[in-house]
């Protein structure tokens, strides 16, 4: 696996590396230690974590803004409209209702694992963005390996669903983990399927050589017309949007294998739904509508 940190690779410009190459040089130099190389790369790797998180953090909630305002529209209602304008800042008011609320660990239930899972599902969810470019100039790992790692860190939340609802000792939970579990673990093979007949296409498991591949011949939607459909099919499964939501069944589960996690923790767990809808959607782009090449949307 090849993680670059340097500002420049290549022709292109890395601009993440090139905003926390500087940042640290200046926060360094402030402090008389701009010539410290190791400190220097420590800080700048540091800094692009944060800036890749605050990126994926304003698109997941820009993400769950436009949901709401949909569903309202597709439920004849206007959605979120009493905070800020036109309702945007409903999801921070609901973040902090989430922040305020009362942590509560369930008598029986298994404190590593309850515990344990809940930053496994969040950490993993997370790296997904890490190894998904954003565009030529924008990306946090630029791995030969970045297809299939992607699917790796995804092949992670199912384990730890299970054990997240074995730990909380609750029989809705307990239920829903292994709805969940089993609705992912079985999509994960198409899946696999349909990431290998388009490495195969463009000979590499890389991002970048994907769409590198499909700006110089053809978008893979064209040729691998039923592949794009089985993969977008099976990703909606995957991340447990509807139609495919069975594992929650509020009306049989409560909330599925979640019932347990009160306030910020469930907050939390919701926030890793929507980043891995967003990694999803930006696979999804890159493997089979031409990535940042597409005709409406300059790079960066």
């Amino acid at each position: 696996m090849i993680c670059v940190w340097e500002s420049r690779t290549g022709d292109n410009l890395n601009y993440l590396y090139s905003i926390a190459h500087f940042i640290s040089a200046l926060l360094l130099g402030l402090v008389g230690l701009q010539n410290n190389s190791f400190l220097e790369y420590g800080l700048s790797w540091l800094i692009a974590s944060v800036i890749l998180l605050v990126v994926v953090l304003v698109n997941v909630i820009i993400l769950i803004y436009v949901e709401r305002k949909e569903l309202g529209r597709f439920m004849d209602r206007r959605g979120p409209m009493v905070v800020g304008p036109a309702g945007f800042f409903q999801n921070f008011a609901d973040a902090f209702k989430f922040l305020v609320k009362e942590m509560i660990l369930p008598e029986s239930a298994d404190p590593l694992g309850f515990n344990g899972t809940l930053v496994i599902i969040v950490a993993s969810s997370l790296l997904i963005m890490a190894v998904v470019p954003q565009a030529p100039d924008f990306y946090f790992v630029n791995s030969d390996l970045g297809l299939l790692l992607a699917f790796a860190i995804f092949a992670i939340e199912p384990f730890a669903v299970v054990i997240a609802g074995w730990a909380s000792n609750n029989k809705y939970s307990l239920l829903g983990g292994f709805r969940s579990t089993a609705q992912m673990m079985s999509y994960e093979v198409p899946l696999l399927i349909t990431v290998i007949s388009v490495a195969i296409l463009a000979g590499s498991f890389n991002f970048m050589t994907i769409v590198n591949e499909q700006s110089s011949h053809v978008w893979y939607v064209l040729p691998l017309a039923i592949g794009f459909i089985v993969f977008l099919v099976s990703m909606v499964a995957e991340i447990e949007r509807i139609p495919f939501d069975t594992p929650d069944a509020e009306a049989e589960l409560v909330h599925g294998w979640m019932t347990e996690y009160p306030g910020i923790k469930f907050a939390f767990l919701q926030l890793t739904s929507y980043v891995r809808s967003l990694a999803g959607a930006a696979i999804m782009v890159l493997l089979f509508l031409g990535g940042w090449t597409g005709p409406l949307l300059p790079p960066l």
